[in-house]
């Protein structure tokens, strides 16, 4: 779907467009000054193996500071992080992550039940998550995910299980579509992998 908004009329050589769509989105112009915006996708069609008659809650994963937040992140070869001018998440990158997981979960149709917190649903199990890694990586030209998962139950609270899932994928380019693309392409491995493995 896209919005066309409207400018005022001193800034009326060009018209905002929004659109968020399979996992990109969005034109706009401003002279950089508007930032793109880009969506992420939830995976489906990888096929069901086995499933649970459980009931899970998806955790709102944890991040440090800087990936806690809608800008998309460069990572040069010494390690210090930037954020990508011109482009940003539609979300918060923690909260895009938990709602797509939800949603890969329900493409899969491997769980009972599926939700996050507070959505009046007794859970058997939570899934906790934390993103370590969630950036281009400006050396290789790669877009990195890596994100832990551990199956905590519910009652007792002793994790069942726990990974630590990583994907690596090539930028076409280092600017907004390219990083988008890669990273939404690192984060769909990496979804589908924790769905097959938490059962």
């Amino acid at each position: 779907m896209t919005i066309e908004v409207p400018q005022t009329a001193m800034a009326r050589r060009c018209l905002s467009v929004l659109a968020l769509s399979a996992g990109l989105a969005l034109a706009g112009c401003g002279g950089g000054q508007t930032p793109t915006t880009f969506d992420l996708t939830a995976p489906s069609g990888f096929g069901r193996v086995g499933g649970s008659h459980a009931t899970m809650v998806v955790a709102r994963p944890t991040a440090v500071q800087a990936l806690d937040s809608d800008r998309v992140i460069v990572k040069d070869s010494g390690g210090a992080l930037s954020f990508l001018g011109g482009a940003q998440w539609a979300d918060q990158v923690p909260a895009l992550v938990q709602t797509r997981l939800i949603q890969t979960f329900e493409n899969a149709s491997r769980i009972g039940s599926v939700s996050a917190p507070g959505q009046g649903i007794t859970p058997t199990v939570q899934l906790v998550t934390d993103i370590r890694s969630f950036d281009i990586d400006a050396a290789s030209g790669s877009a990195v995910v890596e994100i832990t998962a551990k199956i905590v139950g519910d009652t007792s609270g002793r994790i069942q299980r726990a990974k630590l899932f990583s994907a690596r994928v090539p930028a076409a380019a280092v600017d907004g579509p390219g990083a988008a693309q890669a990273l939404d392409r690192a984060l769909s491995q990496v979804l589908v992998d924790i769905v097959r493995w938490a059962r």
